[in-house]
């Protein structure tokens, strides 16, 4: 059912149809992760939706980054390839040249709160590993053939990518293929870029109908397609700002079940917010395409979100109780604005959790 939205002064009314949108019961109004940097390990176990049991380095040692060389003691890739968990800080602000891809062992935290710190050249990348967080980095001006901001392939689970801001890569923002799944992207600000967010590698690769991803309080701004674009997995949108993409907002490809929920789509040149693409599974006689339901989203400026199959989406209370929902109007786009991409604040103590 597509949804329509009206702002007035200091007030926004969202309607499906000819009634007004009504909450479900288990979801909650109040300002998302509000409660994660009161100390510094708060961040474990936090993420809302299908990343909501990634600890990252919980239970590791402080690792202090106190270098922006591409590798050496004190580096990021040194941290990033140790076997044993680590919470990695940053002692120094600055651009960290990557020559290659920095692959990221299990239960690791890259921990940029409190400093300012951009990664060039290339990514991070999580091969086959469980438990990471990532929060407040930026990524800009990756460079080479299949370069990714965050590149997770193959059988990577328990991701967590928090407030960062991503832009100008050769390839994706963000690629979350072969088999990864149980991942939450949240308050990340995406733009001057055109394959944003890959789901799913390609209709050959049937074992991605594991994948589950939720996507929050993102925004997608300016960038030109894959707001995502997603093959076989489940995706939970809810809560994201779309602004004046170039092709189409979402795709739908092979089996792809995706809830977008109380988001805002605001067309530019392009209104196609909702796109499907036919492709056939390798382990399947005849094509398909992938299923949209809609609930709460907020069309602007022409955009036309059209619902296809949506009884055949998954439910998301059936895999996590709660998420921080709000209706999509004005007020949700300023607090997007606001929240979504690197902020500047200070690293929490580390205090114990209890």
């Amino acid at each position: 059912m597509r949804a329509c939205c009206c702002w007035g002064k200091g007030e926004s009314v969202i309607h499906l149809a000819s009634r007004p949108y009504r909450k479900p019961e288990w979801t909650m109004e109040s300002e998302p992760y509000g409660n994660v940097d009161w100390c510094l390990r708060a961040l474990a176990g936090a993420a809302e939706g299908f990343g909501q049991k990634s600890v990252g380095g919980l239970n590791g040692e402080i690792y202090h980054v106190t270098s922006l060389a591409d590798q050496g003691p004190g580096t990021l890739r040194e941290a990033c390839k140790k076997k044993e968990p680590l919470w990695i800080v940053f002692e120094v602000s600055g651009i960290i040249h990557l020559e290659t891809y920095c692959r990221v062992a299990s239960y690791k935290t890259i921990d940029g709160r409190g400093q300012r710190v951009k990664l060039m050249g290339k990514g991070l990348q999580l091969k086959d590993c469980e438990h990471v967080i990532i929060c407040n980095l930026e990524f800009e001006a990756g460079r080479g053939h299949d370069v990714d901001g965050i590149q997770m392939k193959p059988s990577s689970k328990h991701i967590w990518v928090d407030r960062c801001t991503l832009q100008d890569f050769d390839d994706g923002l963000i690629d979350i293929t072969r088999k990864c799944t149980n991942i939450t992207v949240s308050r990340c600000h995406f733009l001057k870029h055109d394959k944003t967010m890959l789901i799913g590698a390609d209709p050959n690769h049937v074992e991605d109908r594991c994948i589950q991803v939720t996507i929050h309080h993102c925004w997608f701004d300016g960038t030109r397609q894959r707001h995502p674009r997603v093959r076989f997995g489940k995706v939970h949108l809810y809560n994201n700002y779309t602004r004046n993409w170039g092709i189409y907002a979402v795709c739908a490809s092979v089996e792809a079940q995706i809830l977008s929920q109380c988001n805002v789509y605001e067309a530019g040149t392009n209104r196609t917010a909702f796109e499907y693409y036919t492709e056939k599974a390798g382990d399947r006689d005849h094509p398909a395409t992938g299923s949209i339901r809609s609930e709460g989203d907020a069309f602007l400026k022409g955009a036309i979100g059209e619902p296809r199959n949506p009884q055949a989406v998954f439910k998301p209370e059936l895999f996590y109780p709660h998420w921080t929902l709000e209706p999509a109007g004005e007020a949700l786009v300023k607090k997007i604005c606001s929240i979504a991409g690197w902020q500047e604040c200070v690293l929490p103590p580390d205090t114990p959790l209890h």
